[in-house]
């Protein structure tokens, strides 16, 4: 099984403080699986001085890009047609990252032809 690592481009709102014009752009985000690591669980890498690693299961969001999911630390929900917002809690504040949806969609699909993948030793 492989590592599937694909790069998004998403805007990123957060209540830390950044400049203004870094909220509008948007910036690569790392998105990751890694199926002998934990094959029920992809990674979100968010870019910047308050670099983050978000770690949560693969259904909540495949479950978000068709109607909001999670509670805690993870939200996910659809944003129009062509969009999808995943909402991150933490100690030090909230980060609201809105990617495009089929971005989303061809990450989780590599993710389960990974899964898919036969065992070779």
């Amino acid at each position: 099984m492989s590592v599937v690592e694909q790069y998004a481009r998403a805007h990123i709102v957060t209540d830390a403080d950044i400049p203004l014009d870094a909220e509008r752009e948007a910036v690569p985000v790392t998105l990751r699986y890694d199926p002998e690591r934990d094959p029920g669980a992809v990674r979100i890498g968010l870019p910047g001085a308050g670099a983050r690693e978000w770690t949560f299961d693969r259904r909540l969001l495949e479950e978000g890009l068709r109607a909001p999911a999670g509670s805690g630390e993870v939200r996910v929900w659809p944003c129009g047609r062509v969009q999808a917002v995943v909402e991150f809690h933490s100690a030090q504040g909230v980060s609201v990252v809105q990617f495009e949806r089929q971005a989303l969609l061809r990450f989780l699909r590599r993710t389960y032809m990974a899964a898919a993948e036969p065992v070779t030793h």
